[in-house]
């Protein structure tokens, strides 16, 4: 389906269809809730005690690049073919001196202009003659949607838990895409509100940006929109991150291992699916680490590692593992210092690494909580430039994706700064590239004023979300 050549009618937007399925390469969306800060957005409720968000969208146009820019097909690397899914992010302003009249063509005319540096994003996806996903810079253009809201800002609704039939409104999707070559990489769409308030809502495809590369499109954009030069010009060349020939494969990498549900949690599953926010805040985190180091074991502990072992061993009780279960913890490592040489400065493709941890669900509910995080030490420890090289070489002869059968993947945005994205209108005063696609996911933001708390975001059956609630409080 090409864009250019779709008539769609100004429109209020229904319901959607969660997932969009295809054959190759279906198309996941990433579900939207965001850590606010400090400012949670209260719902309004109609009469019936449900609130409903109208949005009603004009027809949408394409922003070509505001120069002639190269032509041809752009190079993705096998750490983008791994991740080849939509993120949907919002981005809320508000400015009661400024208003949001100017505020959708201020933001189409930068970006215009930012796309003559970003130009792989005025492409479409297509199939490469090796059956990879390859970018066709066709220089037609991002597709752009201005839309008008029947509220104030501060009536969307609390957003720090999913909920994609409200914040689905305020992103565009594609009508009749059925995977993700019928969908281009950025779609934009800015929805005014009658407080003067208006929302930026992006769907981007992560095979294009990981989060750093993600965070800084978006600030050069609202760079361009203040007139200001690009404080991190986009280092485009991905030829840097090729397989090596022969591809050459050091390492077991049991993050593409399929694990065998001897715990049926796939039953557990058919129950109503529940979404919870916990928050970490300094001194809870503190607390955390202080129990991972209790036993003398570690001699010291990060954050992410205390956390991430924590939430591990909770779920996996949760659901109900048996002691035999294999369970497999995933987090992505951002590999731009690990590689040598270091990936240039402003690489806007996929620098992040999948490592892993692999143990019995026995070893990681019966040893203490510094067992788990020894096991999260050792696979930051892992990935080095020979471990990368190796998971990209093991990709161009496997095809393999991660599995995620029996596993947690944890994803964190709690070190990424999208919230100081400024088009002219200020900081957001809410922001976030968050998601849950798949389960097995759990998020990482972080929360507060000073952005030292940390919520976690996660799913579960309900049975399961009851017993992991109980094993958040200590």
């Amino acid at each position: 389906m090409n864009v250019s050549n779709q008539k769609y009618a100004t429109h209020l937007i229904s319901v959607r269809t969660p997932f969009v399925s295809d054959s190759i390469f279906p198309l996941c969306r990433f579900f939207l809730f965001s850590d606010l800060g400090d400012c949670i957005l209260m719902a309004k409720a109609c009469s019936n005690g449900v609130f409903e968000l109208s949005v009603k969208q004009e027809e949408p146009t394409l922003v070509p690049p505001a120069e002639d820019t190269e032509k041809g097909l752009y190079f993705l690397s096998n750490l983008d073919q791994n991740i080849a899914v939509i993120v949907r992010t919002i981005y809320c302003f508000k400015s009661e001196a400024k208003g949001n009249e100017r505020a959708a063509e201020i933001i189409k005319d930068a970006l215009s202009k930012v796309l003559v540096h970003y130009y792989p994003l005025a492409g479409r996806l297509t199939i490469s003659s090796e059956g990879k996903l390859i970018v066709d810079c066709t220089g037609e253009g991002a597709v752009f949607v201005e839309a008008e809201a029947n509220c104030a800002v501060e009536e969307i609704g609390d957003i720090t838990k999913p909920d994609p039939v409200t914040l689905g409104k305020l992103v565009y999707d594609i009508p009749g895409a059925r995977n993700i070559l019928e969908t281009p990489p950025l779609v934009a769409q800015v929805t005014k509100f009658k407080c003067g308030g208006f929302v930026l809502g992006l769907c981007m495809n992560h095979c294009i940006f990981d989060g750093l590369g993600a965070m800084e499109f978006v600030n050069s954009w609202g760079e361009t929109a203040r007139g200001l030069p690009l404080k991190v010009p986009p280092f485009l060349d991905r030829s840097i991150l090729r397989a090596r020939n022969p591809p050459k494969i050091e390492f077991p990498h049991h993050e593409f291992a399929e694990i065998e549900d001897v715990s049926n949690t796939m039953k557990l599953y058919e129950e109503e699916m529940l979404y919870r926010s916990f928050c970490f805040d300094p001194e809870k985190l503190d607390q955390l680490k202080m129990i991972a180091m209790e036993d003398g074991v570690l001699p010291k502990c990060t954050t992410f590692e205390a956390l991430s072992a924590f939430v591990w061993r909770a779920r996996s009780k949760a659901l109900g593992m048996k002691p035999e279960q294999q369970t497999k913890l995933l987090f992505a490592v951002d590999g731009r210092s690990r590689f040598q040489p270091p990936i240039p400065t402003g690489y806007c493709g996929n620098g992040i690494v999948l490592t892993n941890s692999l143990c019995s669900a026995g070893e990681l509910l019966e040893n203490p909580l510094s067992f788990a995080v020894g096991l999260v030490q050792e696979a930051v420890k892992m990935v080095t430039d020979s471990f990368m090289r190796s998971a990209i070489d093991y990709f161009e002869i496997t095809r393999a994706r991660p599995s995620l059968a029996a596993t947690l993947l944890v994803t964190t945005w709690s070190r990424l700064s999208f919230h100081t994205t400024d088009f002219g209108w200020g900081e957001p005063i809410l922001s976030g590239p968050v998601a849950l696609p798949e389960k097995e996911v759990i998020l990482f933001l972080s929360h507060g004023k000073e952005r030292k708390s940390i919520n976690v975001l996660l799913g579960l059956p309900a049975s399961a979300m009851k017993v992991f609630e109980e094993l958040m409080q200590f």
